[in-house]
């Protein structure tokens, strides 16, 4: 087996979440010459590899470090910022930190959900009815077809004015990003994606409403986002594919990345270390839900240990406290530990 570095991200290609997470991984070389492993998932259920690491949460991105695995990429990108330092790009002042959160949370739980409704359904993908119904139950929407044409008009209102916002707010003066730096920070990537993602899509976004004529400054940011992402790229070293089977393998066999964390006493579920519970984002996704007994619990994230599949090792799932819910349940329920 070839050898691994620490870091094992799993996804499909064109998710745009995985996208996410990319471009903080291609911003800084950093993180790449870490990233060596990456195990391409297929786009719909089942996802194999993921169900023999004993995960139920159905999202993608994952990521893995060591037996340690994060769901959720405002978890995965906040734990690539801790564990990396001396490569990381967020801001250091706290009023600039406040408005990466703030911006993170407009994209991913405003902006991306318009985004979505906006991708072409004449996409060869749509056209699968298996993928449709997957997403139809990841989502609880309608992916049909007419569907999806009659909802274009509401989310092309509601980008027009996303976009407006960014063209008359925070780069009206002229600033090349987002916290005026030199190079593109952990703001530009938390605001950029969703825009990065529509503007490169062939039909996504229609010319007479978006472009350089009608939002100059958002178009020419997200240029300089590329060229700087390309540049990042041509520089950096290649991540590995791996097969399902050696990814799993290599984690099951892993260590720990992180140590034993606490469980806030005066977190307001009141839950106690080892107790069983089930830990599942309320957002999307809600039919998933993983299992174990209660490892860590802070204002950030809860982490649960579960038993993997293959190899029967415990592991350490990781979810954020935002938009997911958590609650206790009875030994019976929960994973044989």
């Amino acid at each position: 087996m070839a050898p691994h570095n620490d870091i094992v991200l799993f996804h499909y290609t064109f998710s745009p979440f995985a996208k996410r997470v990319g471009l903080l991984l291609k911003c800084d070389n950093m993180y790449l010459i870490k990233l060596s492993d990456r195990v391409l998932q297929p786009p719909a259920l089942p996802r194999e590899d993921i169900n023999a690491l004993g995960v139920k949460y159905r999202r993608i991105p994952i990521m893995s470090i060591g037996r340690d695995i994060y769901c959720d990429t405002r978890l995965i990108l906040d734990k690539l910022e801790e564990k990396f330092p001396s490569g990381a790009l967020g801001a250091s002042q706290p009023d600039q930190k406040a408005l990466e959160k703030l911006l993170e949370q407009w994209t991913v739980d405003e902006v991306f959900v318009r985004a979505s409704q906006l991708i072409p359904p004449e996409m060869p993908l749509l056209k699968d009815p298996k993928f449709a119904k997957d997403r139809e139950e990841f989502m609880g929407r309608s992916w049909a077809k007419p569907d999806l044409i009659n909802g274009r008009p509401e989310a092309l209102a509601h980008m027009r004015q996303f976009f407006g916002l960014l063209e008359a707010t925070f780069l009206a003066d002229g600033r090349q990003w987002v916290l005026k730096t030199d190079t593109p920070s952990l703001a530009d990537i938390h605001a950029v994606w969703p825009f990065h993602w529509l503007a490169g899509m062939r039909g996504a976004l229609p010319p007479s409403l978006f472009g350089k004529k009608n939002f100059p400054k958002v178009y020419a940011w997200i240029d300089r986002f590329s060229k700087a992402v390309k540049e990042a790229e041509q520089s950096a070293p290649k991540p590995t594919t791996l097969k399902g089977a050696e990814a799993v393998k290599y984690v099951t066999q892993a260590t720990f990345a992180e140590p034993k964390g606490d469980v806030d006493a005066e977190d307001s579920l009141g839950l106690k270390e080892g107790q069983y519970i089930e830990s599942w984002p309320i957002d999307s996704g809600s039919n998933h839900r993983d299992r174990g007994q209660l490892f860590a619990l802070t204002r950030q994230e809860v982490v649960l240990t579960t038993q993997a599949k293959i190899g029967h090792r415990d592991i350490h799932i990781h979810h954020p406290r935002t938009n997911f819910r958590i609650r206790a349940v009875d030994q019976g329920d929960g994973p044989k530990l």
